[in-house]
């Protein structure tokens, strides 16, 4: 479970051999898309229902907040500040202030998929073109957009069409994807110059490489959900492949920290 931190060097942390579950909460859901921690003990859920819920690690609603729109969230995440932001099938993000619900942004011709909050206090949000041709991320300032990144050097475009595709500031600023539709995981530095893409590992045996949820730690580790695969990939900040977590009797892992989709279960799971 990932809190928001200042982006410092810190102390070099081993992958344990064995990761360990220490934590499994009943979020109430029958499909769990994502989480975003408000702490090591707190996290905000949504699923397939129009209520965001926080919960304690002992399985307690703390408190629910029922979107705007009365539709099912797109996506959530925390802000630096302890707030709770998503985005909506509506076309706007949302930011939540003491139960209070104000639109930050609404969109014309494009169409929000997921948002994450950067360590400089912006926002960072995926987004398609309407009919789903295009697809880019923006980064916003309150409503004020302030960048927009679609296309490398060669004016090709970075990221796939149409699916979700989570969201993830890395703490050396680069900008991490998972892009489902294209199989990938697509970073690019904080100009949005393309790093790499990262398809799977070429030994890997198993079916086809399926990212959804994504994550970065303290170690700027890249953490992602391989989803029909029922595990969770770990690469170094330079994509290079580093190790699986699995067992734990994963079901189609979502979010991050990690979603349980076929569940509605959130697992904690140490690995550092």
């Amino acid at each position: 479970m990932k809190t928001l931190e200042a982006v410092s060097s810190p102390p070099v942390k081993p992958l344990l051999d064995e990761p360990r579950l220490t934590a499994t909460i009943n979020t109430g859901y029958e499909y769990l898309y994502n989480v975003g921690c408000l702490s090591d003990e707190k996290l905000w859920t949504y699923g397939n229902i129009k209520i965001m819920k926080l919960l304690n690690l002992q399985d307690k609603l703390l408190t629910s907040i029922q979107t705007k729109s009365r539709n099912t969230p797109r996506d959530i995440a925390v802000t630096r500040d302890g707030d709770l932001v998503y985005t909506d099938i509506n076309k706007t993000v949302n930011i939540v202030k003491n139960k209070q619900i104000e639109t930050v942004v609404t969109l014309q011709g494009w169409t929000y998929r997921s948002v994450c909050s950067s360590s400089s206090g912006d926002l960072l949000v995926t987004m398609d073109s309407n009919y789903i041709k295009q697809s880019k991320v923006v980064r916003y300032f309150g409503s004020t957009e302030k960048q927009s990144i679609q296309f490398d050097y060669q004016d090709r475009p970075l990221y796939s069409s149409g699916y979700i595709k989570y969201i993830s500031e890395n703490r050396n600023l680069d900008i991490c994807v998972a892009d489902y539709g294209a199989r990938a995981i697509v970073v690019v530095n904080q100009s949005g110059k393309l790093r790499f893409r990262y398809t799977g590992h070429p030994n890997d045996t198993k079916e086809s490489f399926n990212p959804l949820g994504i994550t970065t730690d303290s170690q700027s580790h890249i953490l992602t959900t391989d989803h029909y695969n029922d595990r969770i990939l770990i690469l170094d900040q330079n994509g290079q492949f580093l190790s699986y977590i699995q067992n734990f009797d994963l079901l189609r892992p979502y979010g991050l920290c990690v979603a349980e989709w076929g569940t509605g279960k959130v697992k904690k799971i140490q690995y550092l």
